[in-house]
């Protein structure tokens, strides 16, 4: 193997990584109680996947946040909990204001970039965060939200997840115009967790580039959490993005094989793999006499090299999913190991121009894109006043 990794490490200072997902708020929430003095990110944290010193390491300029809160939580308790999530995420951004920047548009990513600190952006991961209300997600975006996956694993009223059982076949009316709100208040639209004809029906219904904060090809490893061939050869005309995550999973034939052994195990036993508090457990005594196959870096490589070959290298990005799963390929254990990542790609082939794109410019360039596309917009038309029970009868 060639050494590249000087050519790695110029490349990352001029393109470093922005990654679209990492659930370290959720982490702090759980093992800490957002408390910043019991997990100083400043130090050496051997509880999670991401500090500051890894994420320096791994040649990291700008994070989308998670401000993930659990599916189960309907309503208003959902709404509450996604904005304690947010206020973690401002609060952590001002203790380590001299390596974190909050950041809420292009400019603040570039401003960042250019003070040396790493840009701090926030996605809302899963649409039961805005309990059905365009003015719940109007004022997401007010606080710093930059985008919202429209499901997680389970469907919300207006849109059917890839891990639930289809109920609307795509998004509802409601479903299309919160879509059409997000692209005119300026937060993207993310396709991760829905199902595939909630991908197709966003696409049809945007006008602003879409993006998916972490999923990975379904032609690969045939996991409904990752988008498939024709939904991948949409984003060149979108202009949109594929953040390729690592979730074993969900990159590796052989994990995914063994999940769904694992799930007709657990449902045996009365335990629902999507009852994580039940199903975790039953993970961990699972593979102590069934043994998960390891995932490895070669495997997301692959996922990379096929969504680049089906979308084209300018529709590529990363999205870890680093401490949002509690196993992680070999080689990618944590935040710090994206120059691996690259040196594996530049030994496949990959240009510097390659590796930028799918590191830095994609990302930029989406947000961008959907900066452009709210200011024409919103020039145009004022805020929405559609409510779910007229559109959708309910």
């Amino acid at each position: 193997m060639t050494s590249t990794s000087q050519p790695i490490a110029t490349l990352l200072a001029t393109h470093p990584v922005w990654d679209g997902h990492n659930d370290l708020p959720w982490e702090a929430r759980k093992q800490v109680a957002y408390d910043l003095d019991r997990l100083d990110l400043a130090g050496d944290v051997r509880t999670t996947h991401t500090d500051i010193a890894r994420m320096r390491r791994g040649g990291m300029g700008a994070q989308f946040w998670s401000v993930y809160v659990d599916a189960k939580w309907a309503g208003e308790k959902a709404v509450t909990a996604t904005l304690e999530q947010i206020d973690f995420v401002r609060t952590m951004t001002t203790r380590y204001a001299g390596e974190l920047a909050l950041a809420v548009s292009s400019a603040d990513v570039r401003a960042a970039r250019a003070s040396g600190r790493i840009a701090s952006l926030m996605g809302a991961e899963g649409g039961h965060s805005i309990d059905s209300s365009l003015g719940a997600l109007r004022m997401l975006h007010t606080l710093g939200v930059r985008y919202l996956t429209l499901t997680h694993n389970d469907n919300v009223p207006w849109a059917d997840s890839a891990t639930d059982e289809p109920v609307l076949g795509g998004l509802s009316p409601f479903g299309h115009e919160v879509v059409r709100e997000m692209n005119r208040i300026g937060m993207a639209v993310d396709l991760s967790h829905v199902s595939a004809d909630t991908m197709r029906h966003a696409l049809a219904t945007t006008t602003a580039p879409v993006m998916f904060s972490h999923s990975s090809a379904r032609a690969v490893c045939d996991h409904p959490r990752n988008v498939p061939d024709d939904v991948l050869a949409q984003l060149s005309d979108n202009g949109g993005l594929c953040m390729v995550t690592f979730v074993p999973k969900f990159i590796s034939r052989a994990v995914r094989e063994w999940d769904l052994e694992a799930a007709d195990t657990a449902a045996a036993e009365g335990v629902h793999w999507a009852d994580h508090a039940a199903y975790t457990p039953f993970l961990e005594r699972h593979r102590a006499t069934h043994p998960q196959p390891v995932a490895t870096l070669e495997d997301v490589v692959e996922h990379l090299e096929h969504v680049r070959a089906v979308a084209g290298v300018d529709h590529i990005g990363l999205g870890g999913d680093y401490d949002g799963v509690g196993v992680l390929p070999t080689g990618l254990e944590d935040v710090s190991a994206y120059p691996r990542l690259l040196e594996a790609l530049a030994d496949r082939g990959w240009s510097d121009e390659d590796l930028g794109k799918l590191t830095w410019s994609n990302a930029l360039r989406v947000l961008e894109g959907v900066e452009d596309t709210a200011r024409d917009l919103s020039a145009s038309r004022g805020p929405s006043t559609a409510r779910i029970e007229d559109l959708d009868g309910v």
